[in-house]
């Protein structure tokens, strides 16, 4: 495709997002992605027709909502190719799903001595909750570390694992260093030394197609904020025969089959797992945001976001004083760059740069041990959506190159 092509492509996809300007470019894709208007009028219409409390009630409306809700939770399903929607729990975010893991199933599979297997690279919230669950169970929480490209090599994940390896949680994505994770294959090591696999999917479904059943994950984590649906939904995805044995994380409303005054029985799946009046707008936003982005294809989003970080990253490699985190290959990266400014500090990067209407993320990206492992305390990333165009990458790389200059810095 001509690079005119591109930007006009790239213009028609913009028009169907209100948010975004061509005077600002928005380049935090990896913190959260902006709306299109039709998963914004789904919101909308399900809270001006459709209201009600699903699950519950026998009338129109409690009907309608419960159908809306249901539809989005098969739409997930075929989504990620799960084999049933009784293996599709809605939650707030990837954070709930995997806390509800780490409560929910290591509380009676996890006990003193076993150990529960993380890599370096994982975000916080898949981490600190097995750091929690290592700690009430007696557990031992191991780490597996990647090269400075972030390559987990087979042989170092295979000399992790021992007879007491009992969990595997692991990021397809990482959100700092944009690499993929080999996790189908990680996960067959797993199973066969019998350990239950988790996959951290927050950076990975949005950005690949990501399917359960051929990946042979136990679980896998997301959050509908990072795919064009509304903030507040999230999904867990866990192998039925797992799910029907493990209890549930929280307790009350709809969750339950039958209670006595001294006990309760639990609701079948999914719904045991779903305590309490659900996001049935946010999941009808989840939904209108997969059909969007199956609208746009895979091809598209692929395609687009490969030739965006392709760009990206060659012309910032012809900077002398950035230093990017990571593979010097595009093709690792994801849409993720991450990268240090010699002699100024990461958020005074990031403040430079909005000051020229260029939106990026400064911090340590909820990966503390990856970025002390990789020495550094602070960066700055870039991270690319299907919907940015060579200009937001043009005035991205313009910006950057008065970053210095803004500081003080001579050359």
């Amino acid at each position: 495709m001509m690079n005119t092509q591109f930007q006009q492509e790239g213009a028609k996809i913009r028009k169907e997002f209100p948010v975004l300007t061509d005077e600002e470019s928005y380049l935090d894709n990896s913190a959260t992605v902006q709306k299109p208007q039709c998963v914004i009028e789904a919101v909308d219409h399900y809270y001006q027709a459709e209201n009600a409390n699903p699950l519950r009630g026998l009338y129109r409306l409690s009907v309608d909502a419960t159908e809306a809700y249901e539809n989005a939770r098969e739409a997930v399903r075929a989504f990620i190719n799960a084999g049933s929607t009784e293996e599709i729990i809605f939650t707030r975010n990837a954070t709930e799903s995997l806390n509800l893991i780490a409560w929910a199933w290591t509380l009676d599979h996890i006990g003193p001595g076993d150990e529960i297997l993380v890599t370096i690279m994982e975000h916080h919230s898949n981490l600190v909750p097995w750091q929690q669950a290592a700690k009430r169970t007696g557990a031992v929480l191991k780490y597996v570390e990647c090269d400075r490209s972030g390559v987990i090599s087979e042989e170092a994940f295979e000399a992790a694992l021992t007879p007491k390896t009992k969990l595997v949680c692991m990021t397809q994505i990482s959100n700092v260093l944009g690499i993929e994770n080999p996790v189908k294959k990680f996960a067959a090591a797993a199973h066969r030394n019998g350990a239950v696999f988790v996959c951290d999917g927050a950076q990975s479904v949005p950005h690949i197609r990501v399917d359960v059943r051929d990946l042979d994950v136990d679980f896998l984590a997301f959050s509908g904020h990072k795919m064009y649906a509304p903030m507040g939904i999230g999904v867990l995805y866990g192998k039925k025969e797992i799910l029907e044995e493990m209890s549930p994380f929280l307790f009350g409303g709809e969750m339950i089959e039958y209670v006595t005054r001294d006990s309760a029985t639990w609701n079948e799946l999914p719904h045991k797992f779903e305590a309490g009046t659900v996001n049935a707008g946010g999941a009808v936003g989840l939904h209108a945001a997969i059909d969007y982005m199956n609208r746009i294809g895979w091809d598209t989003i692929t395609r687009r976001e490969e030739h965006l970080t392709q760009y990206c990253m060659t012309e910032m490699q012809k900077l002398p004083y950035i230093h990017i985190l990571g593979s010097d290959r595009w093709q690792d990266h994801h849409g993720i760059i991450t990268f240090l400014v010699d002699g100024v500090h990461p958020h005074d990067v990031a403040t430079i740069l909005d000051s020229f209407h260029v939106d990026v993320r400064a911090g340590h990206h909820c990966a503390q041990p990856l970025l002390k492992y990789l020495g550094a305390l602070s960066t700055t990333r870039a991270s690319i959506s299907f919907y940015n165009t060579e200009n937001d990458i043009d005035r991205f790389i313009d910006a950057l190159k008065k970053v210095r200059p803004e500081m003080g810095i001579t050359d």
